[in-house]
């Protein structure tokens, strides 16, 4: 039997367990239930006694490392784990996973606090960038550092900004700053998506200008990499600024007992009727619904076909709440769509979740919103006014930050795409 433990807040919340035979367990610390504030690490794995079995247990935590095999070989060289099974990676890399888990072997202590780190200067940041682009072993990296789990499947890192200068944290010290570097050719196509950071970039600001919550993002530069630094939302600071606090938190596959390999709807993940009827339990349920359904609409006037269900998630607290977390990860097809090559033809773009059935992007028409919405007793025809009506504000807000050598092949068609299906939006609402 092999055993991790599971803390948060520096208390023991539970042991996940692996029979040889590889059944998955969980167990919640008597001492965790006893207490007044504790709270499940899942809804799918409900506070109580006993034990708690089934392969979903493994899911949950298998959720919380790369979808890429190639970047879990990565890690599985660079930490010298046993395997690229969940619970030896995360053996290795589990003391600073997303949300307030540390997952720790027996005997293994959680941070009390107090921030340790070692300082790094540009270069070094970009050599372990550049190592991310090529997916080499990070055979040079100290056995203490970087140790860290990030679910997706984009190469990242994560560092600790503290008191103005980047680090390395020692042990189970928390993070503050996800990095991610441009993804280059992607897919089966070769898809050139090497501007995805400033894409990604471009939508964050979007999205915040449109009224919705996301992600704080900027673009930096470690010597020749751009880099997108974004700010962890399951992160924050103390009030007096000495320690970083861990916020709970799961993405939507979690939630759902869902195989981060079935993570779209349409290789069995969840759709939006699921999310919209687990968002109705949010302790701000009708702001949380408004806005995970202008969530929709919103890749779809963006062409951003990359939002499943791990690309949502929620916060955690005590007593059973939960509400949703802000928007991250979104990416527009517009630079990359038409009909030559490493391109995607407008009629190959899908969706991650459909609308009343429908997938397609260019298929999807307002009027699919306008059904989907009438369920969930939405106004759709009002969001459909004040999302148009602000997308001309935003563009030109946007337009006016952008540095003078932000890439016109990004901003231009993501611009001219957002402006295009917001007129479709007017004209459907008279």
């Amino acid at each position: 039997m092999k055993r991790l433990f599971i803390w948060m807040f520096g208390r023991p919340v539970g042991t996940w367990s692996v029979a040889r035979n590889g059944t998955h367990t969980f167990q919640y610390d008597e001492t965790w239930l006893a207490s007044g504030d504790s709270f499940p690490i899942s809804l799918s794995i409900p506070l109580g006694k006993g034990v708690i079995e089934g392969f979903y247990i493994h899911d949950f935590f298998d959720n919380l490392l790369p979808d890429s095999e190639a970047i879990r070989n990565h890690m599985r060289t660079g930490f010298q784990a046993k395997s690229l099974a969940a619970f030896d990676l995360l053996h290795e890399v589990g003391r600073d996973a997303v949300g307030s888990m540390q997952i720790l072997p027996e005997g293994e202590l959680p941070s009390t606090g107090e921030i340790t780190g070692r300082v790094i200067d540009e270069h070094e940041i970009a050599q372990t960038l550049r190592g991310l682009t090529q997916l080499t072993p990070v055979e040079s990296v100290p056995v203490d550092e970087f140790r860290i789990s990030l679910a997706g499947a984009q190469e990242k890192t994560a560092l600790l900004n503290y008191q103005g200068q980047w680090m390395v944290p020692h042990g189970s010290t928390p993070t503050t700053h996800i990095l991610k570097v441009p993804l280059g050719s992607f897919g089966p196509l070769g898809i050139d998506m090497s501007s995805s950071v400033e894409n990604e970039y471009l939508c964050a600001k979007l999205t915040k200008a449109l009224g919705i919550a996301v992600a704080e993002c900027e673009i930096e530069q470690f010597e020749e990499i751009p880099t997108l630094v974004v700010t962890r939302f399951d992160r924050r600071w103390s009030e007096g600024g000495k320690q970083v606090i861990r916020i709970p938190q799961e993405d939507f596959c979690q939630v759902t007992k869902t195989s981060s390999a079935d993570k779209y709807e349409s290789d069995g993940g969840p759709g939006i009727q699921t999310i919209m009827s687990i968002l109705q339990g949010s302790q701000n349920a009708s702001e949380d619904r408004l806005t995970f359904f202008s969530a929709q609409l919103l890749f779809w006037l963006l062409a951003a076909p990359d939002g499943h269900a791990k690309n949502f998630s929620i916060f955690l607290g005590s007593g059973g709440r939960y509400m949703l977390a802000p928007l991250y990860d979104i990416i527009s097809a517009y630079p990359v769509l038409g009909s030559g090559r490493k391109q995607i033809h407008p009629r190959r773009l899908k969706m991650a979740m459909a609308l009343q059935g429908e997938n397609e992007w260019d298929t999807i028409l307002p009027r699919h919103f306008v059904e989907m919405g009438r369920k969930y007793g939405l106004d759709v025809p009002t969001i459909f006014q004040d999302l148009a009506g602000r997308i001309p504000v935003a563009v030109e807000a946007v337009s006016n930050e952008l540095s003078p050598d932000f890439p016109q092949s990004v901003s231009e068609p993501i611009f001219e795409g957002l402006i295009k299906q917001g007129r479709v939006l007017e004209r459907f609402t008279g």
